[in-house]
């Protein structure tokens, strides 16, 4: 089960053009394609009529022209004109799903359209902003359940073995970790004193020696995670001390969007507080972060395929306190609104 009255991504903002294309969420399939004037419109992907992907059939102008007998339906989903001389059938129609574009991203809301509010679609204060750079990859095809890498991105402890030669350094071993419950997710992170700098940052921080490093993991409901880094000159971290001039942060998005229960799609960038115009630093970063997420790729596969032929329970640690967490109280707000949909439907 998904949560449906949320935002998730549907894809890259250049990923959907006037061509009609199928997309999958939440298990669902959805026609998506730009207007003439350029806004994105979803519809249920299935004439109501002999159930073609209205992707199967052509665009129109603004319009969808199913590709079997050629019922026309407009952006809100409203069929505009089928076969035959009757009227036409009032339920030929197709659920229209609301999407907003924000942050290169496209946003489509799966639950009650009346519920969807574009102000509660993850913010991001510095995307725009010329001090800040930023660096991206292509979405990445998961073959794991949104979970197995919401727990990942919750257990900042995983990168001492998964990313030893780039995130992974011996601190992120043993480092006690600290939970924080919020309003919308959960926080996991730590303070590592006076250690050497994992071999990714020592390639970007700006000064030399020892650091002082943040590792703040946070996943929101229902699926979308910052993961911030912050380095800087040993002795001046912490969470009571101030940040040196040469303080280094990169704020890692990762937005997961569940295709059904076995398979995830994977979109994610990075901005960072220094040299915002350095090219080559982008590509060094996007392709240095991709080789560790395919870790990760790897790692998650193999997870999930050991958690579906499991011949014994699997155990928790300490250490995944904060997934744990994440996930009773996703799983509530899913009950809950399973609940509200069953009292709706029985009037």
């Amino acid at each position: 089960m998904f949560l449906k009255n949320a935002w998730y991504v549907a894809a890259w903002g250049d990923e959907i053009t006037r061509d009609l294309s199928q997309i999958t969420v939440l298990g669902e399939k959805i026609c998506v394609f730009r207007t003439q004037g350029g806004e994105i419109v979803g519809l249920e992907d299935a004439c109501p009529h002999r159930k073609l992907p209205l992707s199967k059939g052509r665009i129109k102008g603004d319009t969808v022209e199913c590709g079997y007998h050629g019922l026309t339906f407009d952006c809100a989903g409203h069929c505009v004109w089928s076969p035959g001389t009757g009227r036409i059938p009032s339920e030929a129609r197709v659920h229209a799903y609301p999407m907003v574009e924000r942050y290169g991203l496209v946003w489509i809301w799966m639950g009650n359209p009346a519920l969807a509010d574009p102000g509660d679609i993850f913010e991001i204060a510095q995307y725009g902003d010329p001090a800040w750079g930023i660096n991206r990859g292509e979405a990445m095809e998961l073959d794991c359940n949104y979970l197995l890498m919401c727990d990942n991105l919750l257990d900042p402890t995983h990168v001492a073995w998964v990313h030893e030669g780039s995130f992974g350094q011996s601190a992120t071993r043993d480092t006690p970790l600290r939970v924080t419950k919020t309003d919308d997710g959960v926080i996991v992170h730590r303070w590592m004193m006076d250690v050497e700098p994992a071999p990714f940052y020592k390639k970007v921080i700006g000064f030399a020696g020892n650091c002082d490093r943040l590792q703040h993991y946070e996943v929101r409901y229902p699926s979308h995670a910052l993961i911030r880094a912050v380095f800087t000159p040993a002795g001046t971290g912490g969470p009571d001390g101030p940040l040196h001039d040469d303080v280094f942060i990169m704020d890692s998005y990762n937005f997961l969007t569940p295709t059904d229960e076995g398979r995830t799609r994977y979109y994610w960038f990075q901005l960072r507080n220094i040299r915002p115009d350095d090219q080559a630093l982008s590509q060094m970063m996007s392709e240095d972060v991709r080789k560790a997420f395919e870790e990760d790729r790897a790692v998650l596969h193999e997870v999930q395929r050991g958690m579906a032929d499991k011949r014994s329970p699997h155990i928790d640690l300490p250490i995944d306190a904060g997934p744990l967490r994440f996930r009773r109280q996703l799983q509530a707000m899913i009950n809950e609104e399973a609940e509200v949909d069953r009292q709706m439907a029985e009037g």
